[in-house]
């Protein structure tokens, strides 16, 4: 009997990505998983072609969770979440002021400058500036649209927006918590140079989405995802390349602040289509 097939989309947002599903194939194969991955430029073409069924499974930005939902849904199907890592879960946002800032609470930045990551950014633009709507706080937004299509996850456009905050060239600054630790650490921060303002509440991030009936498969890569070892010499150095320690059930409830932001600005439609202006991935 052949053993199960699946094929999985990644974006490739860095070189890392071949080597650590490289690693994967391997392990996957190794355990009886007849596996295999594509490469995409950007995220909106990944979902595409999952819904379309071109793939069987789709390494998710959870903007991209979001466009699978509805387009499936526009076409009278169903995906769902697979898995995900344990470091997607309840992480937040906040939006940070130069130390010696006169700003000392979200409301002060009512009319100011804030600098936010690329238009498609969940972490670093659309969930902090949902963020300060639904708070009642207007802003001038200066966007820094590096890696437009990896929905954030090249951190270019963060980097940048934390560089203008402290040429003051901008009043406050947008990006995901760990982000403001790392920026720090790296030197493109100085110690103790930021204040935080605001902070977003808990969302989640990355999912394995995949098609609804999953197949023998996708149930066995989502088993065998489960079922990687930390303490596994050889796939421990490719989670630690990934960014976790175990991969996790997913759940979808963490999305629900995104989903909102996504509405107000009119990024996707309800039936899934992009509709941002002058969004081109």
């Amino acid at each position: 009997m052949p053993a199960p097939t699946v094929l999985m989309g990644a974006v490739a947002y860095d070189p890392k990505v071949v080597t650590i599903w490289e690693g994967f194939r391997a392990w996957l194969r190794g355990n009886g998983l007849d596996f295999d991955f594509v490469l995409y430029s950007h995220y909106e073409r990944q979902v595409e072609d999952l819904v379309a069924g071109r793939i069987d499974a789709a390494w998710n930005s959870p903007l991209a969770w979001l466009r699978a939902e509805r387009l499936a849904a526009a076409s009278g199907s169903a995906v769902h979440a697979l898995t995900m890592r344990d470091t997607d879960r309840d992480l937040t946002s906040v939006v940070v002021v130069r130390a010696d800032s006169p700003v000392r609470q979200v409301e002060d930045l009512a009319g100011l400058v804030v600098a936010v990551g690329a238009v498609d950014s969940p972490q670093a633009t659309l969930i902090p500036l949902g963020h300060l709507a639904a708070a009642g706080v207007p802003v001038d937004v200066r966007r820094f649209d590096v890696g437009v299509g990896l929905h954030g996850d090249h951190i270019g456009g963060e980097r940048d927006a934390a560089r203008a905050l402290i040429a003051k060239e901008v009043d406050a600054a947008c990006m995901i918590d760990a982000n403001h630790l790392a920026f720090v650490q790296e030197g493109t921060l100085p110690p103790e140079g930021t204040r935080i303002v605001a902070q977003t509440a808990r969302y989640d991030h990355c999912n394995m989405t995949v098609r609804d009936p999953a197949s023998a498969g996708v149930r066995l890569f989502g088993t065998l995802l489960r079922g990687m070892s930390y303490a596994d010499s050889q796939v421990r150095p490719l989670l630690d390349l990934e960014g976790l320690t175990a991969w996790e059930d997913s759940r979808t409830s963490g999305y629900d602040a995104l989903a909102r932001a996504v509405d107000a600005s009119g990024f996707y439609a309800a039936d899934g289509r992009v509709t941002a202006a002058g969004y081109r991935p």
